[in-house]
């Protein structure tokens, strides 16, 4: 699973929490040499019992349609002949905004201090309380998870009150007011920098990779009703259609990870082959729900050619 990949140091905003291109490219020669890379085809041959996997197969995936995918992702796969599969955001991409979860990783990105984030939000949840009935400062503080194998907890409570904390209308404020203050460009061009584009996508599919959906607003799915979610399901397959993509053998890959029942059951009513989480695990095709098939992060492969096997390897 990989999702900004840049040339950290050179770019606009080092402090992103990303790649750098040059770790991919040693990381894919560490895949190459221990694994062997399949495409999406396989694995959904694979999972209707087709055809097997080979051993130690491994598919790579591209969340939100990055600029970065483009630029740098897709001239590596294409000249190795490999396939990556990418799901797009599709209201990004069309409609030229940009996703709150980007804008929460830009302000932070922003500034090395996380506190004073947290002040601006305090701050802000102070001038809207009485306007959206907010609870206190303290409430938030307190009942939120902070827990993270990644991340400190000042950041997850950032990412986290900021993407599901509060309800949708005050957030989408608090988030526009602290991307302003932090980020300071417009968000169209921003958007315009950070996504591809409709033609870009449209070569990545002519050039055989994969295009799947990842919803329409990138919502946490489970937060939304069953109509809701079919109606974000609806817009992003509607969109991958006009882009060239065989709707009879579409995949997802949830926001965040995000799903619920809900979410199974219109897959399944709608075709779908399979989907992919974010809960960190070797997918086992014979054992795990197909539209529940787990991932490993970048940040669990080593990034070295000649690095050891680690225990994912061991693993699966």
């Amino acid at each position: 699973m990989y999702h900004y990949v840049r040339d950290l140091k050179s770019s606009r905003f080092p402090e992103i929490k990303g790649l750098d291109i040059e770790f991919f490219k040693e990381q894919l020669e560490y895949l190459h040499k221990h694994y062997c890379i399949v495409t999406m085809e396989q694995l959904i041959k694979a999972v209707q019992g087709i055809e097997p996997l080979p051993q130690k197969a491994v598919l790579l995936t591209f969340d939100d349609a990055y600029i970065d995918h483009f630029i740098n992702i897709f001239p590596i796969l294409n000249e190795k002949g490999l396939q990556g599969s990418f799901y797009p955001p599709i209201k990004a991409i069309t409609k030229h905004e940009v996703l709150d979860v980007n804008k929460i990783h830009f302000i932070l990105a922003s500034t090395p201090d996380k506190k004073c984030i947290i002040e601006s939000i305090f701050d802000l949840l102070n001038q809207y309380r009485d306007e959206y009935k907010l609870k206190s400062n303290e409430h938030y503080w307190e009942t939120i998870d902070k827990k993270d194998r990644h991340d400190t907890e000042e950041v997850i409570f950032i990412k986290r009150i900021l993407q599901k904390g509060l309800e949708e209308e005050v957030r989408k404020k608090i988030v526009n007011h602290l991307f302003e203050k932090y980020v300071g460009l417009k968000e169209e061009m921003f958007s315009r920098e950070l996504y591809m584009n409709i033609d870009q996508i449209k070569c990545l599919k002519r050039n055989g990779m994969h295009i799947g959906s990842h919803g329409y607003d990138h919502y946490w799915l489970s937060t939304l009703d069953k109509k809701r979610q079919e109606n974000e399901i609806d817009l992003s397959l509607a969109f991958l259609e006009s882009v060239g993509v065989d709707i009879s053998s579409w995949t997802m890959c949830y926001p965040y990870g995000n799903y619920n029942e809900n979410t199974i059951d219109i897959l399944k009513d709608k075709g779908c082959k399979l989907a992919l989480t974010t809960v960190v695990d070797i997918a086992n095709i014979s054992q795990n729900n197909i539209y529940e098939l787990p991932r490993l992060d970048t940040n669990d492969i080593p990034k070295q050619r000649n690095a050891a096997t680690n225990e994912w390897y061991e693993k699966g």
